[in-house]
């Protein structure tokens, strides 16, 4: 055999070639998925004005199962928040507000939302709005997050779910993932 002979032997049909790099694509693109980021379309105005209806945000998979105050997450709410055709009912995205271990109670004498008697500071409210149309004061326990839409007026969340099953505090194992960037539209693209 000559030497062009063999080399042409050698190389694939190019559909083959093409089938085999569209399957290390979808290989990649589903590892990316499971163990980097995975995305969420906003459904409700419960995050206003940081998040929109619409909206596609990437959560950052290296952070599941870990909450820190101020993040927003994606999380699986399933048996603790109530599905409704709305939000498809698995999903929530939330701003974390108080962790195991913290006292969160509304409100203080000037209308803000404390943890262990500290003023939350809320730089993500929209202006005018207030921190908590409901009263509480309770003790986060371990292993649990108490989480706050940013829209208090239309958010249902971990006070809404006072008296429920786990009180309104989800476990913080069912984080999917820190909520990091808008990825569409284009025109909100950006870091949260």
């Amino acid at each position: 055999m000559t030497r062009d002979h063999v080399s042409r032997r050698r190389r694939p049909h190019p559909v083959v070639a093409a089938a085999v790099c569209v399957v290390l694509l979808l290989v990649a693109a589903g590892a990316v998925r499971h163990f980097v980021v995975r995305p969420f379309r906003v459904p409700s105005a419960s995050m206003e004005p940081a998040l929109v209806p619409g909206d596609v945000i990437l959560a950052d998979r290296s952070t599941r199962g870990t909450a820190t105050r101020g993040d927003i997450v994606v999380f699986d709410g399933t048996g603790y928040f109530a599905p409704t055709a709305e939000d498809g009912g698995r999903y929530w995205v939330k701003r974390v507000i108080a962790v195991g271990g913290d006292r969160v109670s509304c409100c203080d004498p000037d209308g803000a939302i404390t943890i262990d008697g500290e003023a939350l500071q809320e730089p993500y409210l929209a202006p005018g709005t207030a921190p908590s149309e409901i009263e509480f004061d309770l003790r986060v326990p371990a292993g649990r997050m108490f989480v706050l839409g940013d829209n208090r007026s239309d958010s249902t969340d971990s006070r809404h779910l006072l008296g429920a099953p786990g009180g309104g505090m989800i476990p913080v194992e069912r984080v999917v993932g820190d909520a990091d960037r808008i990825v569409w539209p284009l025109t909100r693209r950006g870091a949260l």
